[in-house]
């Protein structure tokens, strides 16, 4: 049995063929020794969604990861961002390559990081105190592994991972932690994730003028960390699993069926929540999908028919439809839209911003009953937000319970999304490896795995 040859698999998210050039001349040096393939992504074309592909080999309707988020059925609840490693119905590539003797992982920021087969993994896990405070910090199996890695690298800047503040800082930090596991553990097999293109790319768009500095940013990062593996004799692979579309426009589904009269919302203090469990349809829309789930079938055809005249959507799936499209899973919405390229869905459902929540205006990402990217700005209406947002910051470090509500209610805002299978190669995902260990230009995200179990086993 052949010696097992240690991998790290940088997932640089955003990045596509288009990206690499002048601004990349570290990754653009990489990718010119070593071969290119794009990766057909899967349907949607979303984090959570993409990662469970690579790492299992299967589609969403095998794997149940249907988006980022999706309806929980038995709890009536909308849920998003959630860590259990079993929510991920497959073998795992750590999982399988367990037979190996002496085969060991390391599972960096990749998502359904808590409970997971990898030997050593760190996730973003913050504290929540019975008084409501929000205490940032990282989780690390096994445990003992926290104080050492924060002591030696200091806390992870987790107001760059993500909202206003979102920047290379946390990048940085992942890159710092992946050197740092080597060193300390030596794992066969290094997963991470480097998130800083997914947020310009949204905020201003491809094409933005701010784009080739933050282009400049994580070449300097992932650049460094290609030298470093590289001089370690670790075999390195370069994945991403999305490209992101410049948008110019939002389509709002949750009013769209509140209209129709098939929403509820309840009343809440001063404001009005979704009621998904008393609706006869609701949505939860995530990037450039949306999962329609309908609890009175009677009504299908007239939410299949409201969508089919609505402009900025690209296809209406349902029934036998889904499988076509690789969701045909009992997680995924009876109704799953795909957006025009240009178009993106918000999950607002309040008719007047004066009754939207009180955590629509705060970075919330598991109380929003979808996703929600206008989180990357501070409200641009409010001349004195960011002395608010100081105020806040100075609440949270004195102990005090604090309301950090300072995120616009404008979707105008976002320039750049993504979800829909990209149209031109050049913006597609990609997988940049060995030419020993692909013989094609292009391939299904699902191949990721038989390529990294090639380059661990030889």
């Amino acid at each position: 049995m052949a010696e097992l040859q240690p991998t790290v698999v940088l997932n640089i998210v955003g990045l596509t063929p288009s990206l690499i050039g002048e601004h990349t001349p570290k990754l653009k040096a990489f990718r010119n020794r070593n071969a290119c393939a794009r990766l057909q992504e899967p349907f949607p074309a979303v984090t959570c969604t993409s990662q469970a592909t690579m790492l299992t080999g299967k589609l969403p309707q095998e794997h149940g990861i249907v988006g980022n988020g999706w309806y929980f059925k038995d709890l009536a609840e909308v849920g998003f961002w959630k860590q259990s490693n079993s929510l991920i119905q497959g073998e795992k590539i750590y999982d399988t390559l367990k037979s190996r003797p002496g085969f060991t992982c390391a599972k960096l920021f990749w998502w359904y990081n808590m409970y997971s087969g990898a030997d050593w993994s760190v996730t973003p896990r913050p504290h929540y105190p019975a008084d409501g405070r929000k205490v940032f910090d990282v989780y690390t199996h096994p445990m003992v592994l926290h104080d050492p890695l924060v002591k030696d690298l200091g806390p992870f800047p987790f107001p760059a991972f993500w909202g206003p503040m979102a920047g290379i800082g946390s990048s940085e930090w992942i890159a710092a932690c992946a050197k740092w596991t080597h060193e300390n553990k030596h794992p066969t097999l290094s997963l991470v994730y480097l998130p800083h293109l997914d947020y310009c790319l949204q905020k201003f768009g491809p094409g933005a003028p701010e784009i080739p500095a933050e282009l400049q940013r994580i070449d300097t990062v992932a650049g460094d960390l290609i030298e470093y593996f590289e001089k370690q004799n670790v075999k390195v692979l370069v994945v991403s699993e999305y490209g992101i579309t410049k948008v110019s426009r939002h389509t709002d589904p949750n009013r769209i069926l509140r209209r129709a009269g098939l929403l509820e919302v309840r009343p809440s203090v001063t404001w009005e929540l979704l009621d998904a469990g008393a609706s006869r349809a609701f949505a939860v829309s995530d990037h450039q999908i949306c999962h329609i789930y309908v609890h009175d079938k009677s009504k299908l055809n007239q939410v299949v028919s409201l969508f089919e005249k609505e402009p900025g959507t690209r296809q209406v799936i349902h029934g036998e439809e889904r499988k076509k499209y690789g969701l045909d899973h009992d997680r995924a919405g009876d109704v799953i839209l795909m957006a025009e390229p240009d178009n993106w869905y918000t999950y607002y459902f309040w008719e007047d911003d004066k009754l939207a929540p009180d955590f629509a205006r705060c970075v919330e990402i598991h109380r929003k009953p979808g996703y929600d990217p206008v989180e990357l700005f501070m409200d641009p209406k409010n001349p004195f937000v960011k002395g608010k947002a100081a105020m806040a910051l100075l609440k949270k470090k004195l102990g005090f319970r604090y309301y950090m509500d300072v995120i616009p209610l404008d979707a105008s805002l976002i320039k750049g999304s993504h979800g829909t299978p990209a149209d031109d190669p050049a913006e597609a995902p990609l997988l940049i490896c060995d030419a020993s260990l692909v013989n094609a230009t292009s391939m299904p995200m699902t191949a990721v795995r038989d390529v990294i179990a090639r380059a661990v086993t030889g």
